[in-house]
């Protein structure tokens, strides 16, 4: 009996902590950032695999809003501390070009992203932060409109279609989330103590990206 309830004390005191550290780094988004967030479905308990909202074939589990919706994304502290009180376990999830203060985001699967960010390390190509999911990798870039996204797409001659845009009316699962396809973590980390992180443009982000998957050997499975 005293090993269960070690065992019960241990696992609260665990969604406890992760419970805060959640909470903490929506408020650091939120708040100090600027970035409006709000809270993700979370995964279905039963099945970490599945997603907790009423779609059996969800193609991000845990990883999208649900309700709220998606245009309830706030920078407001008070409603941040009153999504995660109620809800300490929900992902942090960013509203993707929101209000043109949110930053946008270009994604591929992880392992051409690994291949690709090595690519541009020797280049010296300055990026930015980098959320890596066990699948996919987003790299965050400045808002950007979708006119100015088509004309930059319409000038490139391919475009590797395993390539992702979160623009504006999207979203992304931010760390330190548990989505269904595993946890949210930051590949590239924004620097300590940053009153906002820097994030580059579009164009070079998507220029560089499709030039280190397409002249240098690099694959990308249409994931």
């Amino acid at each position: 009996m005293r090993e269960i309830l070690g065992r019960r004390r241990r696992l609260l005191s665990r969604r406890k902590d992760k419970g805060s550290e959640l909470l903490g780094a929506a408020l650091t988004f939120a708040t100090e950032w600027q970035w409006p967030v709000l809270p993700g479905v979370a995964p279905d308990p039963q099945g970490r695999a599945r997603c907790a909202c009423p779609d059996p074939e969800c193609t991000v589990p845990g990883a999208h809003p649900f309700d709220p919706g998606l245009l309830a994304a706030t920078t407001d502290e008070r409603m941040v501390r009153w999504w995660w009180g109620n809800r300490p376990a929900a992902p942090v999830v960013l509203a993707t070009g929101a209000a043109g203060k949110a930053p946008c985001a270009v994604s591929l699967p992880a392992l051409a992203a690994s291949h690709a960010l090595t690519l541009l390390d020797r280049r010296g190509m300055r990026l930015g932060p980098v959320v890596a999911s066990p699948t996919r990798w987003a790299l965050l870039v400045k808002p950007y409109s979708m006119e100015q996204l088509g004309e930059l797409l319409y000038a490139k001659d391919f475009v590797p279609g395993s390539l992702r845009f979160h623009g504006e009316g999207g979203y992304l699962a931010l760390p330190p989330s548990e989505t269904g396809q595993g946890g949210i973590r930051w590949e590239r980390a924004p620097l300590p103590g940053s009153a906002k992180p820097w994030v580059p443009d579009v164009e070079a982000v998507v220029d560089a990206v499709v030039d280190a998957l397409t002249r240098t050997g690099v694959s990308a499975p249409e994931l």
